[in-house]
């Protein structure tokens, strides 16, 4: 009681020392609480909130140091070869948007994304990618969009990346753009286990055919500016199964002829083609440019495989001459010298041939050169 009545005859608050005191130690539970890295940015990198960019810094791996709090990430322009597990060595549980692109990855590893358990967006696209492998998402994964354009330009190695999608469980996946790469052909059912794909972009792709593509939820397509003259009445039948797909097919070179019929008649009566008043012919020449909606079954001609190969024939005929006519002109260039002194050649030989008959001609119209002759005969 003295000790209070002291304190307050100071002027001071007896309170005090216990609440600076409480004040201090709840500092300190807050300092043990909050992971290090959480505050602190990677070394080239920018951190705004919840977003880190690290972008163009020629960085050869992913900045080890993310920190935790990050929902947003951006390592793109750089030279990253290989991503695996221990590009993320910590576990980034809000982390939800990665862009990986431009940065020449060649080999995703098995479990790289381990540590990202609620990714949803990943962004690989301007890559050359060789190896992905099947187990490089955890297999209760969130996935849910996936860019690969301009990522698969070396042909040898597309069918090894596209085996992904027939055992990576992406089963959340909504979104899938393959744009811009040389698939040519895809594999049969590559796309079956992705069972809540919603968009598929398969443009400029080289692609000849288009075919098996049973996805129950698949409402946009596009395959534009690819290689298709046709499409296979199977196709057709698929596409009509799901009224509600949009599909975008402008830039194919179509070919007119009676083995398109059934394109279109189905072009004609579908609402699906969402580009169809721009699809024109490629071929033949008299249709070319043609709309395709305006072409009637009488104007579609069928050619013969022997008439195809006839005409290849010839075309390869002419060339083959080609070649010759101008392999011979290289040889009498090359030799011009020694064809002129061949022709001189050949010039004074005539000549000498033609004064003999000239001779001989003389002698025979003058009778005292033939007596002459004869006599120098005897």
């Amino acid at each position: 009681m003295r000790m209070w009545s002291a304190a307050r005859k100071r002027g001071e608050d007896p309170g005090r020392p216990h609440h600076r005191s409480g004040m201090m130690r709840l500092l300190f539970l807050l300092a043990l609480t909050v992971p290090p890295c959480a505050s602190s940015c990677p070394d080239k990198c920018v951190c705004s909130s919840q977003t880190v960019k690290c972008q163009n810094k020629e960085l050869d791996e992913v900045p080890p140091s993310i920190p935790t709090t990050t929902k947003v990430l951006f390592v793109t322009g750089n030279s990253i070869s290989r991503i695996s597990e221990a590009s993320f060595p910590n576990r980034l549980d809000l982390l939800t948007d990665l862009y990986l692109s431009g940065n020449e990855v060649e080999h995703v590893d098995a479990t790289a994304f381990k540590n990202l358990p609620n990714l949803t967006k990943l962004d690989l696209s301007d890559n050359r990618i060789q190896n992905f492998s099947n187990s490089s998402f955890p297999d209760d994964n969130k996935l849910q969009f996936l860019n690969l354009s301009r990522s698969l330009s070396n042909h040898n190695f597309t069918y090894m990346v596209l085996s992904l999608f027939y055992s990576a469980k992406l089963l959340k996946l909504t979104t899938l753009d393959l744009s811009n790469n040389d698939l040519i052909s895809l594999p049969d059912g590559i796309f079956n286990s992705l069972l809540s794909l919603a968009t598929l972009n398969l443009r400029n792709s080289s692609l000849l055919t288009i075919q098996d593509l049973i996805l129950p939820l698949l409402l946009d397509l596009d395959l534009r500016d690819n290689n298709l003259k046709n499409l296979p009445p199977t196709t057709l039948a698929e596409f009509s199964l799901k009224p509600d797909l949009h599909i975008q097919l402008v830039g194919n070179p179509w070919r007119c002829n009676c083995f398109i019929e059934d394109l279109l008649a189905w072009l004609k009566n579908s609402t699906q083609v969402v580009d169809v008043q721009n699809l024109t012919c490629a071929d033949p020449e008299a249709l070319r440019c043609r709309p395709l909606l305006q072409v009637e079954p009488s104007q579609l001609k069928c050619y013969t495989d022997m008439e195809s190969v006839l005409e290849t024939s010839y075309v390869f005929l002419g060339l083959v001459l080609a070649l010759i006519g101008v392999i011979f002109l290289l040889v009498l260039y090359l030799n011009k010298k020694g064809i002129k002194r061949w022709m001189h050649n050949i010039r004074d030989a005539c000549r000498d041939h033609m004064e003999g008959y000239h001779y001989r001609y003389e002698i025979n119209c003058d009778p005292r050169l033939t007596n002459l002759s004869i006599n120098s005969d005897v």
